[in-house]
């Protein structure tokens, strides 16, 4: 009797612990459980191509013949290999051809209309709706330079018909500094050194960061790249227009051998086998990087002044 009573309590507290371990076991298992919790990955960027949107048909549809002209650009000015002294190159563009009603202007209620895209090197393109003044290309800089044009509907879908796209290269002396632009935010005129007077209505134009060109073979493949470009919101934010300029080049669809690849972010390469503009569907919110690249037979890219490899930034918000 001695025996076991001197026994039951170490009996009793080995039995107490156990318990305690279980307890304290199935508490920490049930602990891990609650705390697990399902992570949803960030949405999958899926583009496909699309037909043209019915907002654009309805456009065209609006503008009657104004879609079937073949319109013709000269470049007045700066002449081929002009020479030019400042900053500021004044661009005048002289249009003519089958215009069937076609002539840029800008709609002051809703900020639109038939433009002309102005391409300095290989920068973004800069819209010109108002040919009876010149365009301004303010604060360039010192060097050789590329100067494109191009016209374009108010959706900036290009016109293709020969004579449509001009080029010329010039160089400038005395050039700007892209840390002092000679405009406000505003469009207002500050003073450089051949800026034009305060007083006069501010013309349409653009200071320019420092930018030179290669050098462009005329006689070779060039693609220009046009759209998308900047931000896209709401209705306008899907789909998005891919769209181009192709110069001494035909791309399979049309009898060609050349093929423009288009890369969306670090996606899939994809193909364009026919010169028309293209509409991608599917983007999410967010900036997003494209790419445009003229393909030889070879599928390898082809040079010219480093233009044919082209990236853009964009800004999708829905």
């Amino acid at each position: 009797m001695n025996t076991y009573r001197k026994f039951l309590p170490l009996s009793l507290a080995i039995l107490a612990s156990a318990l305690l371990f279980i307890s304290c076991a199935g508490n920490s298992d049930n602990a891990s459980t609650t705390a697990t919790t399902t992570v949803t990955p960030p949405p999958t960027q899926k583009l496909a191509v699309v037909a043209r949107p019915q907002k654009i048909l309805d456009l065209m549809k609006a503008r009657g013949e104004q879609d079937e002209a073949k319109p013709t650009l000269k470049i007045v000015s700066p002449a081929r290999d002009a020479v030019i002294a400042g900053s500021k190159v004044e661009v005048k563009l002289d249009l003519s051809g089958d215009l069937k009603g076609y002539m840029p202007h800008k709609d002051p209620a809703t900020g639109k209309g038939n433009h002309i895209h102005v391409i300095l090197d290989n920068q973004p393109y800069e819209a010109y709706y108002e040919l009876g003044q010149a365009f301004e290309l303010r604060n360039v800089v010192a060097g050789k330079h590329t100067l494109r044009v191009f016209p374009s509907r108010p959706w900036h879908e290009s016109y293709k018909d020969d004579g449509a796209f001009q080029m010329v290269t010039f160089t400038v002396k005395g050039g700007g500094d892209a840390a002092k632009p000679t405009t406000t935010n505003s469009g207002q005129t500050m003073a450089n050194n051949n800026s034009s007077p305060a007083t006069t209505a501010p013309r349409e134009g653009k200071d320019f960061p420092a930018s030179t060109a290669g050098e462009v073979d005329s006689a070779k493949p060039l693609l220009t790249y046009s759209r998308p470009k900047g931000e896209y919101k709401d209705a306008d934010a899907d789909p998005i227009m891919i769209d181009f300029w192709l110069t001494g080049a035909k791309l399979k669809a049309d009898g060609g051998e050349y093929r423009v690849r288009y890369i969306v972010d670090d996606g899939d390469a994809k193909f364009i086998d026919k010169w028309e503009p293209i509409w991608l569907s599917g983007w999410i919110n967010g900036k997003h990087t494209v790419r445009l690249e003229l393909l030889d037979k070879d599928g390898k890219p082809v040079e010219n002044g480093g233009y044919n490899t082209t990236s853009r930034e964009i800004t999708v918000v829905k």
